[in-house]
């Protein structure tokens, strides 16, 4: 068959981007692939709500169903979003046997066991690189063109509106707060954030990267999140002058295997959170909405993928790709090339967050006073951590002022230990701040 027909299921601001793109750039696609695509129906929320490109009146209709039971319809595009409707939707697809094209991360992150197994048992494929990085083409890096190497580590920065505000603070000096609510009114962020600043959407994203990495499905639960709501002015500074930027980090490690246990399964860390990064390191200068994505790999080394996360267009992109190879896999009827996970019952593991190691940054809120500082040395001695530096900063106005603390490597559930004995001492006052520090080495 030289000619597929297309379904797609949402028509906003990504749907209409996909089907303007379509329009767009149908001959060049079917030139480049050999293989022609045809929109045959939109399913849409309204035949009137705001879109940013029109869609052909003729071609859309109210019921998503018209599209799914279509049997004309070869393969459906999912750009509705959410966890709930969305998955009725792609498995009902999935089971009349057509290929599905989502940009849904959540849905994949909470629910990507039972879809892709949905799609092996109806001898279909689900497509998901839009779900991650928007137009960088991480998915099909990590599960085609790095399928001979061994991941050692990712690391991330896959959330452009704290990719943003994060730059803008750095820029300007400014409170968190108020970019957020610039970025709100830039259209940058959603009225409700939580999902953004809060960790959660890099969470997402970061989780299918380490289950293609290693080849094992990484559940959500089990990722450390952190997100960047406590972060001040001042510690964007004491960072700078540290040499250090901070980027909230999806970060993904291989661990040592377990203790006694031969041939077991891989063992890694999978954590979401602030992270200081060398400013001399490529993943420092990443600004504004932009991602990337920093891959070290054996034996092809470190690698950097970069671009736009987000968007109508840098979706569109991801979603005509996965589009052509969907075309493709049905006209040589090869409906997986390579399995998106290729160990479901492999034995691994997400170690917990407190076994991991790293250097550390700590920020204390102390009273003026002689002697504070050897106590909070002495608890550090204690639970057998070392500091490298110690920055406590002049003309601080009040009663307390700040004091940074850089440390060696320790792991994290003795710092958190020694934190915790910190925040008792009596000089100590208010919320700590610890984040980790990494040097890439």
């Amino acid at each position: 068959m030289n000619q597929f027909n297309l379904g797609m299921i949402g028509g906003g601001t990504v749907g209409s981007g996909v089907f303007h793109a379509l329009q767009q750039n149908s001959a060049l696609l079917t030139a480049r692939i050999g293989v022609g695509i045809a929109i045959r129906k939109v399913a849409v929320k309204a035949f009137d709500e705001p879109r940013p490109y029109p869609i052909t009146e003729k071609l859309m209709t109210l019921n998503w169903r018209d599209v799914v039971e279509d049997p004309e319809i070869h393969i459906v595009t999912e750009l509705v979003g959410g966890t709930g409707i969305a998955k009725t939707m792609i498995l009902a697809a999935l089971e009349r046997g057509k290929a599905v094209v989502t940009a849904n991360k959540a849905l994949i992150s909470a629910h990507g066991p039972e879809l892709f197994a949905a799609a092996r048992k109806h001898n279909t494929s689900l497509y998901f690189e839009a779900s991650v990085a928007g137009g960088i083409p991480i998915i099909k890096v990590l599960r085609e063109s790095m399928v001979g190497n061994r991941i050692d580590r990712i690391d991330g920065i896959v959330n452009g509106t704290c990719n943003y505000i994060l730059t803008r603070m750095k820029r300007e000096g400014a409170a968190f707060a108020d970019v957020l609510a610039d970025a709100q009114r830039l259209g940058y962020a959603e009225a409700d954030p939580t999902l953004d600043v809060d960790g959660h959407d890099a969470a997402h994203k970061i989780g299918i990267l380490a289950s293609l990495a290693h080849g094992f499905w990484v559940d959500h639960h089990d990722i450390h999140v952190e997100g960047i709501r406590s972060l001040t002015p001042l510690d964007i500074r004491f960072a700078a002058q540290l040499g250090y930027t901070i980027k909230l980090l999806g970060m993904v490690r291989m661990a040592p295997p377990a203790s006694g246990k031969k041939n077991s399964g891989p063992r890694i860390s999978v954590s979401v959170s602030p992270t200081l990064v060398p400013d001399g390191h490529v993943l420092a200068s990443v600004n504004d909405v932009f991602n990337a994505v920093f891959v070290s790999g054996s034996p092809i080394g470190d690698t950097l993928y970069y671009g736009r996360g987000a968007g109508k267009d840098a979706t569109a992109s991801a979603i005509l790709s996965d589009i052509a190879d969907a075309a493709l896999d049905r006209k040589h009827g090869t409906p997986q090339r390579v399995p998106p996970f290729v160990a479901h019952a492999r034995d691994g593991k997400v170690i917990p967050y407190a076994e991991t190691r790293s250097r550390f940054y700590l920020r204390l809120n102390v009273l003026d006073r002689a002697g504070v500082i050897a106590k909070i040395s002495a608890i550090i001695s204690k639970a057998g951590l070392s500091l490298s530096s110690i920055v406590q900063p002049e003309g601080h106005e009040g009663e307390t002022v700040p004091l940074i603390l850089m440390t060696h490597i320790a792991q994290r559930a003795a710092m958190d230990k020694a934190v915790t004995a910190i925040s008792k001492l009596p000089a100590v006052k208010g919320p700590s701040l610890l984040l980790p520090v990494e040097d890439f080495g």
